[in-house]
């Protein structure tokens, strides 16, 4: 499939995915990992990618990025970075496996006109996967750290942006990105899974998330990655929800939409890793 490029012409929601060409386990970098190197399928994988394609693309505009050779992971587009207006923040990963990453994004974002923002030396940040913007009427971003992306990312994306940054640590090694077990909604809805914060970071919630607005999954459902949602308006695409944690978002006014993403589960991956939201504006 061709490199589509970004069009900004429209109003409706824009997404980049990237293409799952290269897309295996082939080495262990988180607990999903430990017992799939090898065991992915390529046809089912890209049955999946077609499907979540086929889904957003309902709802929003998919832009396509090309995978490159060697960087399996690289179908993970959330994890390219964090895009706020016309500003891209490239990720610095933590882990080998993944820097051979870093400068097909950078390349990617500059050749179609975003201006580069880069995090002082020495800082890990493992972009949309870790950083999370509330979609209430406070303009904020939710950033996770503790197991990919460092705490001093928050105040350096706080001055970078000119946005408030709000840091949560995650306790459980499962939930190695934020974007894992938290998802901000439309009108401020919050979804996420509680056990996987410390008690600080689940105090900032409650403080930020009015009671009516929280939605909190059990761990049936986090481990099914219900938290690693697409939302669009009042659009939820998932890999599955149980039938009460769907009943919970519809009472709230959401449409749930389950997309099988089990292949990339086995990576540690569904939904909302695998997009990249590239609207995010200023004034929003």
């Amino acid at each position: 499939m061709a490199e589509t490029t970004p069009t900004y012409e429209r109003t409706v929601p824009r997404i980049l995915m990237c293409e799952p060409t290269f897309f295996e386990v082939s080495y262990v970098i988180n607990p999903w990992m430990t017992s799939h190197v090898h065991d992915t399928t390529a046809e089912r994988a890209q049955r999946q990618w077609d499907a979540l394609r086929e889904t957003v693309q309902r709802h929003a505009d998919v832009v396509i990025q090309p995978a490159a050779a060697g960087q399996p992971d690289m179908v993970f587009a959330a994890n390219a970075g964090l895009v706020f207006g016309n500003s891209f923040v490239p990720s610095r990963f933590r882990y080998d496996e993944r820097k051979g990453e870093e400068p097909h994004n950078h390349a990617y974002f500059a050749r179609h006109g975003f201006d580069i923002v880069e995090l002082p030396d020495g800082i890990f940040f493992e972009g949309a996967g870790d950083a999370l913007f509330d979609r209430g009427t406070s303009r904020r971003l939710w950033m996770g750290h503790g197991h990919r992306s460092d705490l001093e990312a928050a105040p350096a994306l706080a001055r970078l942006l000119d946005i408030e940054v709000l840091p949560l640590r995650l306790a459980d090694p499962r939930f190695y990105h934020l974007d894992t077990c938290f998802c901000p909604l439309a009108d401020g809805y919050t979804l996420y899974f509680p056990a996987a914060f410390d008690a600080d970071s689940l105090a900032l919630i409650e403080r930020h998330v009015a009671p009516a607005e929280r939605i909190t999954v059990d761990e049936h459902d986090a481990v099914a990655f219900a938290c690693n949602a697409v939302n669009l308006g009042r659009v939820v695409i998932l890999n599955r929800a149980s039938p009460d944690l769907r009943a919970r978002l519809e009472a709230a006014g959401f449409m749930v939409i389950e997309v099988a993403l089990d292949e990339y589960m086995k990576s540690g991956g569904a939904a909302k890793c695998l997009t990249l939201r590239l609207d995010e504006a200023m004034d929003a």
